[in-house]
């Protein structure tokens, strides 16, 4: 004999089996599990939201932090997008934490970026009239992207009415006559390049002579001086040798021993020197351009 099976008995059942797993997947949703306590936070943008959806990551410098749980239109202010967030509890959110709205990657997906907040900031907290903490917004990305080509392209724009208000009939024909003077003084340089390439060369020849001239000069000053010198010791010498001869015959022994032969080699000296500054003057009437062109090569004669 069959048994009766009861299916109320099973249909209650069902329900009750449904509502459970139904107020579990809530339960774990609304994160009450592993006892997470979600803030509830405001924030107002000027940005388009598009792509920001509902349950969409808030994120404190990369970590997901909680979620957005309504998108709406500010209550005062259409001009101006209310976004409501859920943030997890001990988040450190500063008075001087920013909201800015980011995008993940290319799929288009929006998402809440918390920046800022320093260590030493007071923790965020609702004003007298407000229901919740407001979290300042920042520019998103593609806000600042806009401003910076806007700005751009107006400076290009600014830019090209200047210069085209610069490059008038006359200026343009200004320049091109510049551009002709150019042509025509390279073609010249290139022409007489030779000639500007022997230029240089007597040039660096002229350094050279003066350049040996002046070291020839110090060795003849310092000969001059050198005679000076001994004219000078000779005089006192004579002058010592007078006033001691004069009353003995030992200053006359002295005289002869030590005054002649310095007498002696000054001669040899003045003698080497009116030779040396003989010749150098004969050269220099015999060629001038010595001084500029230096002394001429001498040919060789046979068998050298």
């Amino acid at each position: 004999m069959e048994e009766k099976v009861n299916f109320a008995l099973v249909g209650v059942f069902v329900l009750v089996l449904g509502a459970a797993l139904i107020g579990g997947v809530l339960w774990l949703s609304s994160g009450k599990s592993y006892r997470t306590s979600y803030d509830i936070y405001l924030t107002y943008t000027s940005d388009s939201v598009a792509g920001l959806n509902i349950n969409a990551p808030v994120r404190y410098r990369g970590v997901d932090v909680g979620r957005v749980r309504k998108i709406a239109l500010a209550p005062n202010n259409v001009e101006q997008v209310q976004l409501t967030l859920a943030i997890e509890r001990g988040t450190p959110v500063k008075v001087d934490t920013l909201a800015v709205l980011q995008t993940q990657g290319l799929t288009g997906l929006a998402f809440v970026e918390l920046t800022g907040g320093g260590r030493d900031s007071l923790p965020l907290e609702a004003k007298n009239k407000d229901e919740y903490p407001v979290i300042r917004s920042g520019p998103s990305l593609m806000t600042r992207l806009d401003s910076a080509i806007t700005s751009l392209l107006t400076n290009l724009n600014r830019s090209s009415e200047n210069f085209n208000a610069l490059m008038d009939k006359d200026n343009r024909l200004a320049v091109k006559h510049a551009l002709t003077d150019l042509e025509i003084l390279s073609r010249t340089l290139a022409g007489r390049s030779a000639m500007i390439d022997s230029s240089l060369s007597n040039a660096a020849r002229v350094m050279e002579n003066t350049a040996r001239l002046s070291d020839e000069l110090p060795q003849l000053a310092q000969r001059v001086q050198r005679s000076a010198e001994a004219f000078d010791r000779m005089s006192n010498d004579l002058a010592h040798a007078a006033a001691s001869a004069s009353g003995t015959l030992d200053g006359v022994q002295q005289f002869t021993g030590e005054t002649l032969p310095e007498i002696h080699k000054l001669v040899i000296e003045l003698q080497d020197l009116t030779t040396s500054l003989r010749r150098f003057s004969g050269e220099l009437e015999q060629n001038p351009s010595a001084l500029l062109y230096g002394k001429p090569v001498l040919k060789r004669g046979p068998g050298e």
